[in-house]
């Protein structure tokens, strides 16, 4: 038994799946049958094609599509530039500025906050370095 209520709650959703319909006969007559407007094109034998005609020449294939994919590019030689040495960089600054609270109190964010500047200010020096040498 249902309660009344104001608020919504939300009903799950549906699998709803609408079949296409594929006839192997058709498609391969419909090859063919471009696959000779084009030999007769080549040889000259059919006239000028109409607009409609011309742009089906230009539709995009992805049949082939992901086999010239050349795989993930590397982002650059820098360190910093992985996504994993920046997650350990900021791990470690916690669990140093943790156990440094431990041992030295309050004092040692003060340090750290040191050491982050010392270690940004040279990050960015490097970056203006590579870019005068391009």
């Amino acid at each position: 038994m249902k309660f009344p209520s104001i608020f919504r709650t939300a009903s799950p959703n549906r699998f709803d799946i609408k079949p296409r319909y594929y006839d192997p006969v058709k498609e391969e007559l419909e090859q063919r049958t471009s696959r000779i407007k084009k030999e007769l094109e080549a040889e000259g034998k059919l006239g000028d094609l109409d607009e409609a005609d011309r742009l089906r020449h230009y539709e995009t294939g992805i049949r082939g599509a992901f086999a010239h994919h050349q795989g993930i590019r590397p982002r650059g030689n820098s360190v910093l530039a992985s996504t994993a040495m920046l997650r350990t960089l900021i791990f470690l600054i916690l669990v140093g500025g943790l156990a440094g609270y431990i041992y030295f109190g309050p004092v040692i964010f003060e340090y750290l906050l040191y050491i982050v500047l010392i270690i940004a200010v040279g990050y960015f020096f490097s970056k203006l370095k590579n870019k005068s040498k391009r």
